[in-house]
């Protein structure tokens, strides 16, 4: 798993993905300041708009309460993009992968399995609707995660673990559908959870460095190209025949 991660470490500024991870950084940058910006604007109205709604369906006996929330979330409003970067970066990879994910697979294939048979190229409605799915799933988790975040360090590592889950389960699926129908691909994934799950923590742990993690779509499929060719085992067609070392006797 160490040896799958370096691998496609070292290939991200490769010359051949040079092309792909600056357009990967491009189209990350603007939907994370587009998803920034909206949750601002939500965070925003919930200070202002929102606080007087919620005050008007409980009544003034919380009125205390709701004052103490609308603070933090104006203070949340404040930082809005920052919280939208790191809080969506994952679900923007996601979205972003769906976009690039055969491009990047190709060359890996191309580079480190040249004498095995080329991965079928999955439809972009296909993996575009694969990447949304994933992008939703994980804003619906970091949600549910969220009031954790006030207990001290556990919402961080509850944060850590489910992107190690999201991630881990996208980008293998993503890599398996070049080789397996969709059904395969998913109980593939399933019977190989723990593995799946371990080499997401890797992608976790990219995905939580700023800057760099931009290259996320790049180092996430390229990783998981490499474990499913380590879990898919050896190709039958490139075992070479046992060869006889004695003549047969009449």
């Amino acid at each position: 798993m160490l040896d799958a991660a370096l691998k496609a470490l070292s290939q991200i500024l490769s010359p051949p993905m040079r092309s792909i991870l600056w357009k990967s950084v491009g189209l990350a940058l603007v939907l994370i300041v587009a998803a920034a910006v909206a949750l601002q604007r939500l965070l925003s109205w919930l200070a202002g708009s929102g606080g007087l709604w919620a005050e008007t369906m409980v009544g003034s006996d919380y009125h205390t309460l709701i004052n103490i929330l609308t603070w933090i979330v104006s203070i949340a409003a404040g930082l809005g993009v920052v919280v939208g970067a790191v809080f969506l970066m994952p679900a923007i990879t996601s979205l972003v992968a769906s976009v690039f994910v055969d491009d990047v697979a190709d060359i890996v294939e191309r580079q480190h399995y040249p004498a095995e048979k080329p991965g079928t190229a999955l439809p972009v409605g296909r993996a575009v609707v694969e990447g949304s799915r994933t992008a939703l799933l994980t804003i619906l988790v970091y949600l549910i995660a969220l009031p954790f975040v006030l207990i001290a360090g556990a919402g961080f590592i509850v944060f850590f673990i489910a992107t190690a889950w999201l991630l881990g389960r996208e980008y293998f699926e993503l890599a398996a559908m070049r080789f397996r129908t969709p059904e395969e691909a998913k109980i593939m994934r399933k019977q190989n959870s723990a593995t799946v799950f371990a080499a997401g923590l890797f992608i976790a742990a990219f995905v939580s460095i700023p800057i760099v993690n931009l290259a996320t779509p790049l180092f996430g499929m390229a990783f998981m190209v490499h474990m499913h060719k380590r879990l898919s085992g050896p190709r039958p067609e490139l075992i070479e025949p046992v060869r006889r070392t004695s003549v047969p006797t009449a």
